[in-house]
């Protein structure tokens, strides 16, 4: 049973070490803002959130093309 949890753990590198709980992530933050100061991370968020927008539609529209392409193989 033990062997079963650390091999679930060399299964995923990024979370090697377990979760990073809420201590780290505050400090994760803290250096965030440090480097980028407070008035830059509303700008540097919002950019992030439109990336991610764009990333999910262009996920959806590349699976939107190959189902016609798969429709036409099984007629073919």
């Amino acid at each position: 049973m033990v062997v079963n949890r650390l091999m679930e753990g060399l299964a995923d590198p990024l979370f090697a070490f377990g979760a990073p709980g809420p201590l780290e992530l505050a400090i994760i933050a803290g250096i965030i803002l440090l480097l980028f100061g407070s008035s830059k991370l509303p700008t540097l968020m919002r950019n992030l959130g439109r990336s991610t927008n764009e990333f999910k539609r262009g996920m959806s529209e590349s699976t939107d093309e190959e189902e016609p392409a798969a429709k036409r193989e099984e007629k073919s």
